[in-house]
Parts: C-alpha cells; sequence; structure tokens
C-alpha cells in the first residue's frame, strides 16, 4: 500500500508538472459545455435535467481518456526511466495500481469541475438528483475502463501518439459493439448466443442503464470486470518486459 501511494502521488504531480494538465481539464469543461448546451440542447429541452449532459460522454471520453492514459508506461518507455522503475523493489501490482489510480484521479478530478452544472440544474427546476448521481457513477465507472485500455496499450509502445490511436482503436470497439448495425453484422457470421454476447460488451448499453437512474449489480459489476481485465492485461505486457530486460 505504501509503494502504491508513493507512485499514485508521483504520477499525480506529474499531471500538473506541465500546462498539459490545465489545458486538458479546459479543454474537457469547453466540449462539455458545447455537447451539453449546445448540441443537446439544454435550454430548448425545457427539462430539469442532465440527459443532455451525460449523453455525449462515451463519445467525449473516447478521445479525452486516452490522451490521459497514454503517456502512463509510453513516457516511461521513451525517457529510460522504465527500466530503473522496474528494477526497484516495488511490487509490480503497486506500481501498476498507483498509475492507473493517479489517472483515475486526474479524470475524476475533470468531472468533478462539472458539478456547476449539476447546480445550475437545480437552481432552474426540480430536477431528480438520484438519477443525476447514478449518472455520474456510470460515467465515471466508464472513464475508468477508458482509462485502464489506454493504460495498457500505452505499455506496448514507447510510442505516445501509437498508444493513443491503438486506445483510441480499443474503446471504440468497446462503444460501438452493442449498435444495431454492428450486431446485425455479427448475427450474419456467429451463432445468437455470441451475438449476445458481443452486445454485451457494449460499454454504451451498461452507461445506459446507469444514466437512467437504474443501478443494476450487472452493470457496476460489468465495468469493475473490463477495468480489472485490462489492468491485468497491463500487468503482464510490464512484467514480461521486466523478463526481457
Amino acid at each position: 500500500m505504501k509503494d502504491m501511494m508513493t507512485i499514485f502521488r508521483r504520477e499525480f504531480a506529474s499531471y500538473f508538472a506541465t500546462p498539459l494538465a490545465y489545458v486538458f481539464l479546459v479543454i474537457f469543461l469547453v466540449m462539455q459545455g458545447l455537447f451539453t448546451f449546445y448540441v443537446g440542447q439544454f435550454y430548448e429541452r425545457e427539462q430539469a435535467d442532465l440527459v443532455s449532459f451525460f449523453a455525449y460522454h462515451p463519445w467525449l471520453y473516447l478521445f479525452l481518456v486516452p490522451a490521459i492514459g497514454m503517456r502512463l508506461w509510453a513516457e516511461e518507455r521513451k525517457s529510460g526511466t522504465l527500466e530503473l522503475l522496474l528494477t526497484l523493489p516495488v511490487n509490480t501490482g503497486a506500481v501498476i495500481a498507483g498509475k492507473y489510480l493517479a489517472a483515475f484521479a486526474f479524470t475524476g478530478l475533470a468531472l468533478a469541475m462539472t458539478l456547476p452544472i449539476w447546480i445550475t440544474v437545480n437552481w432552474l427546476g426540480d430536477p431528480d438528483n438520484g438519477v443525476i448521481v447514478t449518472g455520474y457513477l456510470g460515467s465515471l465507472l466508464m472513464a475508468g475502463a477508458y482509462l485502464a485500455i489506454a493504460a495498457a496499450m500505452s505499455a506496448l509502445t514507447k510510442n505516445q501518439v501509437v498508444a493513443f490511436i491503438l486506445a483510441v482503436s480499443v474503446c471504440f470497439l468497446f462503444m460501438v459493439s452493442g449498435l444495431p448495425m454492428v450486431l446485425d453484422t455479427a448475427g450474419g457470421l456467429l451463432p445468437g448466443p455470441l451475438v449476445g454476447m458481443v452486445a454485451d460488451l457494449s460499454f454504451l448499453a451498461h452507461f445506459e442503464n446507469l444514466q437512467k437512474g437504474v443501478v443494476g449489480l450487472s452493470d457496476v459489476v460489468y465495468f469493475l470486470t473490463v477495468i480489472a481485465l485490462w489492468l491485468g492485461i497491463n500487468r503482464v505486457i510490464v512484467e514480461s518486459k521486466r523478463e526481457a530486460g
């Protein structure tokens, strides 16, 4: 735990060592505002809810979260500090967890900075705050899943751009797997049970349930399983590089 917290503090502080963190937060908030108030027609809908706020999170995260995660390992490899880090008497799992939690905390900070929108909705009307809370929970879990994928992709290469492209590609597949177009195509190639499994992989379907205020255990377990799976893949990649020297 002590090693993990040391890595966590080091990683989290590194986000603010350059202007990039502030640039990211500004871009996130501006994009969030544009999607909510203009694309989502927040005022025109005349409804006190955050449907237009959460509706675009999967697409917004598709590019912004991999941008956070792409540096986690790729930067260490490029600067040559990964070899030094792996020679330290620190458990690999603690390093992976510390790095991931730091990136997750930064993502959570970005999401927390949107709370004024929630306050605005309460000022304008009488929203169902329980639904909004579950929406935030689903958004945070989905961001965590995106981030776990991005971390694993970052461990594959020392090029951050390549890591970003790989992460966006894999996240995109998880996003669209439940769309009718994909399922129709899969239906022509795969048996019914496998098509159902493809549909169950969709981030959109599981996030939609939470966004509507339906806190299903299966949806929470799904996102936690995706996070654990990709962090496990992350560990396998890092340990293979440690053994390779």
